[in-house]
């Protein structure tokens, strides 16, 4: 599509999971030709994560649409110069390695910037390439311990995991908005720039608001399930025809029409107990009761039928698997088709809309679908090819799970 954003960069990607494959994708759906090395036996660890998608993984679909699959064993001297070779009409390289692991290949940024000048360096780290926890694994459940979100989630009698892989999506994030500065930094200086991010340093990112409001206010937020821990009110409520429904008061108008029009008690925002939201936290048992007792004399519907006359924010409880018909995905025409290696399947284009362009959701490649074709354009003969496949260094296409 050569009227992308991002057509002509080519991306150079060692990675595996989901951090580093998530920044990629979202480069491949700009144009950007994204070439994924990824080891000859297994490929990356996400594929085998689980088959719920024909048979692939959940994750790998996700992540990994619009990419060329190039198996290389990187161990072997001949799968790095082919790296090297690739690296030679390159604009980016993202890795996610393990500690260390680049560098001891000679693919760190200091030696791509020396030996590929050109090159724009994406390195993701667990905690940061130097500091006391530069050697140390990170994954994201650990991330989300270290960096204090499992203690802010979930209810006081237990901490909960967040329910997608959020450290390793806030590092995809910054990786791919990272790469964006530094591409433009190139094009309009000639400097590239490495770019580093750590699943730590993006989740600390995210815990700001929590962080300050310990460190000054004198108290973390309490864990307080899908309520809010400094806003009432603003969580769930049953109605009562068993229905969920959350709504979340912002500011004094919202809570006077709550009042008003949704509770039918107009004198409750002049309640020196519920005055303003911090009076509101401090008395949120009371005030949830009193919200419960007139919810659960109405109905879901009539429920937000006032909400809507109150204009005060709201929403249903959903699950996944509604999610996929949900009004506003089926609306405004959100899916697209895209084919995975055991078939076809539904996917999301990205929620930056740019006007006037459509984004690039390519295919899922199968392990090694695309080693001959990247290896021909390098220049090997198909006895060459033959010779590497026959000697491991790649491999081409077969299916994951056979």
């Amino acid at each position: 599509m050569t009227d992308a954003p991002l057509a002509g960069i080519t991306v150079v990607s060692l990675e595996q999971a989901v951090a580093a494959p998530y920044a990629t994708r979202q480069l491949a759906d700009l144009g950007a030709r994204v070439v994924k090395v990824e080891r000859p036996q297994g490929g990356d660890f996400s594929r085998g994560y689980d088959r719920s998608v024909h048979g692939e993984s959940s994750y790998f679909v996700w992540l990994n649409r619009g990419k060329e699959s190039l198996t290389l064993d990187l161990k072997q001297p001949e799968g790095l110069q082919i790296v090297h070779r690739l690296l030679e009409g390159a604009d980016v390289l993202v890795q996610n390695l393990g500690p260390g692991a680049a560098a001891r290949m000679g693919l760190d940024a200091d030696a791509v910037a020396r030996s590929h000048p050109q090159i724009v360096t994406a390195t993701i780290s667990g905690y940061g390439q130097d500091g006391p926890w530069k050697d140390r694994k990170a994954y994201d459940l650990l991330v989300q311990a270290e960096a204090g979100l499992l203690s802010v989630t979930g209810s006081p009698a237990e901490v909960a995991r967040t329910g997608v892989s959020i450290a390793d999506i806030a590092a995809g994030m910054f990786t791919f908005s990272g790469i964006l500065t530094a591409l433009y930094t190139r094009a309009t200086t000639g400097v590239a720039r490495p770019v580093s991010v750590s699943l730590f340093d993006a989740l600390v990112e995210w815990m700001s608001q929590p962080l300050y409001y310990g460190r000054y206010g004198g108290t973390a937020p309490a864990r307080t399930g899908a309520r809010h821990p400094t806003i009432a009110p603003y969580g769930p409520f049953t109605a009562g025809d068993g229905g969920t429904v959350l709504l979340a008061v912002q500011n004094p108008p919202e809570w006077q029409r709550l009042c008003e029009i949704v509770l039918e008690k107009a004198d409750l925002a002049a309640d020196p107990r519920f005055a303003t939201n911090p009076d509101r936290v401090a008395h949120r048992d009371e005030l949830e009761a009193i919200i419960s007792e007139t919810v659960a004399r109405l109905g879901t519907d009539e429920l937000e039928a006032r909400l809507d006359k109150a204009v005060v924010a709201h929403a249903r409880m959903n699950d996944v698997e509604h999610l996929s018909d949900h009004p506003v995905l089926t609306g405004r025409d959100r899916w697209r088709g895209i084919q995975t290696p055991g078939g076809p399947a539904q996917a999301l284009p990205p929620p930056a809309g740019l006007a006037g362009i459509e984004p690039v959701l390519g295919d899922v490649p199968a392990l090694g679908a695309h080693s001959r074709k990247i290896l021909g354009k390098l220049g090997y003969q198909p006895a060459e090819i033959d010779e590497l496949i026959a000697a491991g260094v790649t491999s081409t296409e077969r299916r994951n799970h056979a």
